[in-house]
């Protein structure tokens, strides 16, 4: 993995480039290369090994408190020790200054090893930006420091048990208390929370809360919809100015694990708030601190939504390419099987290897093709984000990002899970036993579908907002992006994939056309999922195109990129034409179809 990593940053990204900005102009080729011999380090030492025991020996309440292995703790203070908390923050309050690109790929090594050992430190970094970016000075003093430096882990807390994804409908209560607390205008929250991961442990002494809730209007009823919606910061015990815990308890409290097919190493909570159990500064109610303005809570939210989708999306790359790493080792030892030759099989003959049949080699260049697919869409979305931050085309880089968001989060949820699938096909009955790694991979990536908003949000994101916003400017500057390497290409031994992207390209273009021909939204979107799927297998060709332009010599590494690439093109993006057919003809048959016949 590491060769195609430093090949992806470095000879097709070309991160070494960024060290000529301002901002990270401190840094060069070899300080990136420490930060990732660091993080794959810890990762192999401290995670790596005990990935299969925090899945057995999976959260644990007892009532009063929650039990987690001792190698969950030692995992977790490695990681806040090498500095990655704050990788991309400023000098000032901790960080590195690294550049997205480099803080992902380090982060790659910590989800291989143990995606949900990496969970604590992937939320409590997602925590403290956001408060860096929105809270007051005071707020990112005392919070925001105290989690980069690994003192204090934070957690996202959004969803409520009546009301899923549908923010709009949250009913947690916040009422002010004091407009003049020196922390932020306080105010008390009453209501529940569900799917926190991260929501309790005692891995560090407090735990920060970041919670949307809506402040009563002049009515004294909750505001209605998403523009309600505040957003808090509720620490699990109650600190001063100082950032020294006060001793007091907030008024935030545990009422139960949820036990997950996958990512079992990471708490998985449900939060009550302002139950009473615990009674801070004389009264029930959590104490919490307002980020941002009354109102302004998903807008604060949704600053982070960019490196979070592509953080959830490098995660489900990672699990699709440990499983094909296993695979791919299980398949070069394990004899079974023989030649075929026209006279049949020779029963005398030794046995060989399964690597050596064309299905397990379909099988495996499969995955290749997914996981190191997808490691170059999530690098070239967190490259995007530099360019966003540091580069002279902040606009380009933002309209990018808009249309392939969606697609950095939810292709490898669907087709690294397809892998981690195949990784269990090529081991056979071996695949689904607990003695091999496999089985535990595809029950962590299945959660990965629904983490950050499930497939059908993304698509419906995608189809009914990204690819139509500014008249279609994203779209528009992405099928340019998309020319520019058909043009490259054209001229080269890879023209016929050139012809076959531009001729995918153009059936998105035509099929997001005929979708909106109506101008009825219900029409449009009843096919946005097959057509998220085609938009992302088109993306990922294109990926794959640019990439096997940059591979050079005719070694075995650099030939297997191309194999990968030309698997693709051949078995991957002709499914497209099914897909794109029912969005094109606004096919009827989900919106129409009675519930009764389900």
């Amino acid at each position: 993995m590491r060769q195609t990593l430093d090949f992806l940053l470095f000879d097709w990204l070309r991160a070494g480039d960024l060290t000529m900005r301002e901002r990270f102009a401190e840094h060069s080729a070899e300080t990136f290369a420490a930060v990732l011999d660091t993080c794959e380090r810890i990762a192999r030492e401290k995670f790596a090994p005990f990935n299969r025991l925090a899945d057995t020996e999976e959260p644990r309440f007892d009532g009063e408190r929650v039990h987690l292995p001792q190698s969950t703790h030692e995992a977790t203070q490695a990681y806040a020790e090498s500095g990655m908390l704050a990788a991309a923050q400023d000098y000032d309050v901790g960080g590195m200054q690294l550049p997205c690109v480099i803080e992902m790929a380090g982060n790659a090594f910590f989800s291989k090893a143990s995606v949900a050992m990496g969970g604590y430190a992937m939320l409590t970094s997602g925590n403290a930006n956001l408060i860096m970016a929105h809270g007051t000075p005071l707020q990112r003093e005392v919070f925001a420091r105290n989690e980069f430096a690994g003192r204090w882990f934070g957690t996202m807390c959004l969803s409520e048990p009546q009301a899923g994804s549908s923010l709009s409908d949250v009913a947690t209560r916040a009422e002010l208390e004091d407009e003049a607390d020196p922390l932020g205008p306080r105010y008390r929250l009453m209501g529940h929370k569900m799917w926190i991961s991260a929501g309790e442990h005692e891995i560090t002494e407090n735990i920060v809360h970041l919670v949307l809730a809506k402040i009563p209007g002049p009515d004294g009823r909750p505001v209605p919809g998403t523009k309600g919606i505040s957003l808090f910061i509720v620490p699990k015990k109650l600190v001063d100015e100082r950032a020294e815990l006060t001793g007091e308890r907030n008024d935030v409290v545990l009422a139960g694990l949820n036990h997950k097919l996958g990512y079992r190493g990471t708490t998985n909570c449900l939060l009550n708030f302002g139950e009473g159990r615990f009674t801070p500064l004389g009264r029930k109610g959590a104490v919490g601190y307002l980020v941002g303005r009354p109102g302004d809570g998903l807008r604060c939210m949704f600053h982070m939504m960019n490196e979070a989708r592509i953080g959830v999306g490098l995660g489900a790359v990672m699990l699709g390419y440990a499983g094909y790493e296993a695979s791919l080792e299980y398949a070069k030892q394990r004899p079974q099987g023989r030649p075929m030759t026209a006279a049949g099989k020779d029963a005398a003959s030794p046995q060989r290897p399964i690597i050596e049949h064309a299905d397990v080699r379909r099988m495996l260049l499969a995955q290749k093709s997914y996981v190191e697919g997808g490691l170059a869409l999530e690098l070239y979305c967190a490259r995007l984000v530099d360019e966003l931050h540091t580069g002279d085309d902040a606009a380009g880089a933002q309209a990018l990002l808009d249309v392939l968001i969606p697609i950095a989060k939810s292709w490898p949820s669907e087709w690294c899970l397809e892998a981690n699938s195949l990784a269990i096909q090529v081991l056979g009955g071996y695949g689904y036993t607990r003695d091999f790694p496999v089985e535990q991979y595809w029950r962590d990536q299945r959660l990965n579908m629904i983490h950050e908003g499930t497939h059908g949000i993304q698509a419906l994101d995608l189809l009914g907002r990204k690819v139509v916003q500014q008249g279609g400017a994203s779209l528009a500057a992405l099928a340019a992006r998309v020319q520019q390497t058909i043009e490259r290409a054209i001229h080269t031994d890879w023209a016929p994939q050139a012809n076959q992207l531009a001729a995918a390209l153009a059936q998105v273009g035509g099929a997001t056309k005929k979708a909106w021909s109506t101008g009825e939204p219900e029409e449009a979107l009843a096919n946005a999922t097959p057509y998220l799927q085609a938009f992302g297998h088109t993306v990922l060709a294109w990926l794959w195109l640019d990439v096997a332009l940059s591979v050079q010599g005719e070694g075995d590494f650099a030939q297997g990129k191309r194999a990968a690439a030309r698997y693709f093109f051949a078995y991957e993006l002709p499914r497209i034409d099914a897909w794109l057919a029912v969005v094109a003809r606004r096919e009827p048959l989900c919106r129409e179809i009675r519930a009764e016949w389900l």
